[in-house]
């Protein structure tokens, strides 16, 4: 047996499964990273047991059965630390915290190296320097199953935001009030006591901007707080860049559930930001969100295997725990802005709520049209939509009629519901001063928050992982179907579709049936132009 001092050191090395990262292809100006630069790692470490995700929706647990149960496992804790000893690293002081699994392990690019056996350089995308990696991980063979994801040794952008602002004045936009309205979200109802978590991988609020706009609502202002992760922060610069997705989510969430604090979670947008958000918003027991909605996102193909599967886990946590987690769909169609038919990640995770997008038009409470948000003809985007490559058909989803995917793996059908999207019929928002028209689905995954918060505020629990129930037969009259229209390769049509899920909600109706009551039956819209 060799001694502890050599012990990962003369261990043979093999690939960290699922650590494959594709070069980075649009890249100029290639160099070796600095050797003596430091930085962090997360290290995501397997569970002492793992969940039983087949009772998701029906088994609930409490944070201190969580941490008992599915919180890191010690052993490869332990195994973890020596590693970082012995290869020079720091392991950073209170990680991890059991039930977040996540070790961040600090050292200088040489130590990394060594420690990860990758060839760190410095890349030039968009005028901004990058320390990029390519290939696999390769770790000692002693760590290889306790160690599930190294992540942040790499930073290069992971994800885009999915808003859309309307370049030209609008004929019809609405404030979130009017679309809840639309929706019929309770009238007068409140989600105070509720906290609603939205995750931010740049941009920011100004608290100035946020008391003018719910003003002009009558409204008042919510109580926000920035939680910094990794030390991203509240940044706000200008409204062409992502403030406008910080606003567009608290004053969507917030104005449509009047009462909820907001937690926003900002992070930098790296696959590590993204997933270290997550699980802290997941696990924050400091303000313990009941729903978390999250608006940025990228295709499948873009992920590696292990970030991928890392950031599921931290969905399917938030799901045992009662957290029900709204993500956008995307907003470039049925190809999500890349070739052949693609889905949108985190969206696609079976254990979020994926949210699509359509066409809203209609006045008071009645809508007198709704189709699939698609003007890709004219440059300004449509409703992502279609099937995993990645994420097998959910069990909920087995009848709904889902198209097969293009690999043997895939399955999941996106997105799961639908709201309005179209910036024609967008969001009249307020960003670093100016009053704008926001539209993308990056306005409905804050939307379906805000009903979420209202459902847990009424119906006194939290909705958690709500497909088994919206899924099931009787779960209709909780919809408007959208059955006209299309994403490019997908159609909408009678039921679940590949364009806008089961549909838009009918907000009264999906209340009572999350809280086991029987729902009203359905308004009858008017005919369609």
């Amino acid at each position: 047996m060799p001694s502890k001092t050599s012990r990962f050191s003369s261990q043979q090395r093999m690939v960290l499964p699922g650590s494959e990262k594709a070069p980075l292809a649009a890249a100029t100006g290639e160099k070796p990273a600095r050797s003596s630069s430091v930085f962090t790692v997360s290290v995501v470490v397997r569970r002492k047991r793992p969940l039983n995700t087949k009772r998701l929706g029906k088994d609930r647990l409490t944070r201190a059965q969580y941490r008992q149960q599915h919180a890191a496992d010690p052993a490869a804790v332990q195994l973890v630390r020596a590693f970082a000893k012995e290869f020079g690293l720091t392991v950073e002081k209170d990680t991890p915290k059991p039930e977040r699994r996540t070790l961040k392990l600090t050292g200088t690019v040489a130590a990394m190296q060594q420690a990860f056996a990758v060839s760190l350089t410095q890349k030039t995308l968009d005028g901004i320097v990058y320390r990029v990696r390519e290939g696999s991980i390769r770790l000692p063979a002693g760590l290889i199953g306790a160690v599930e994801a190294v992540l942040g040794l790499d930073n290069r952008p992971q994800a885009k935001p999915h808003f859309r602002v309307l370049p030209k004045a609008a004929d019809t936009s609405y404030t979130p009030v009017q679309v809840a309205q639309l929706y019929q979200f309770p009238p007068g109802a409140t989600a105070a006591g509720q906290t609603i978590g939205i995750i931010e991988l740049g941009g920011g609020y100004r608290k100035a901007d946020l008391t003018a706009y719910f003003k002009g609502l009558g409204q008042k202002a919510p109580k926000v707080t920035a939680v910094s992760v990794d030390k991203g922060k509240n940044s706000p610069s200008n409204a062409n860049g992502a403030d406008g997705e910080v606003m567009l989510d608290i004053e969507v969430s917030a104005a449509v559930a009047p009462g909820a604090e907001v937690v926003v979670y900002f992070a930098p947008n790296t696959d590590q930001g993204f997933i270290d958000a997550v699980s802290t918003a997941v696990h924050d027991t400091a303000h313990n969100p009941s729903v978390i909605s999250i608006s940025w996102g990228g295709p499948e193909s873009s992920w590696t295997a292990q970030a991928m599967s890392a950031l599921d886990a931290a969905c399917q946590s938030a799901a045992v725990l009662g957290i029900t987690i709204t993500v956008a769909a995307g907003d470039n169609g049925s190809s999500d802005g890349a070739s052949g038919n693609n889905v949108d990640f985190p969206a696609s995770s079976p254990h979020v709520l994926g949210c699509g997008g359509t066409t809203l038009i209609g006045g008071g409470s009645t809508i007198t049209s709704e189709v699939v948000w698609n003007e890709l003809a004219n440059n300004e985007g449509a409703t992502g939509g279609g099937v995993s490559n990645v994420f097998p058909l959910p069990s909920w989803q087995a009848n709904s009629n889902v198209p097969a995917p293009s690999v043997s793996g895939g399955g999941r059908g996106v997105p799961d519901v639908a709201g309005d999207a179209d910036p024609v019929t967008g969001y009249q928002v307020r960003v670093d001063g100016q009053s704008l028209v926001i539209g993308g689905t990056s306005a409905v995954a804050p939307l379906w928050a805000g009903l979420i918060a209202l459902n847990n505020q009424q119906n006194g629990k939290s909705a958690g992982f709500i497909q088994p129930q919206i899924y099931a037969a009787k779960a209709s009259s909780a919809f408007n179907d959208i059955v006209s229209g299309n994403n490019g390769a997908f159609s909408a049509g009678a039921g679940w579709d590949a364009c806008t899920g089961l549909g838009s909600p009918i907000g009264v109706n999906l209340i009572a049936l999350l809280g086991g009551s029987t729902p009203t039956k359905k308004k009858k819209k008017k005919p369609q132009s």
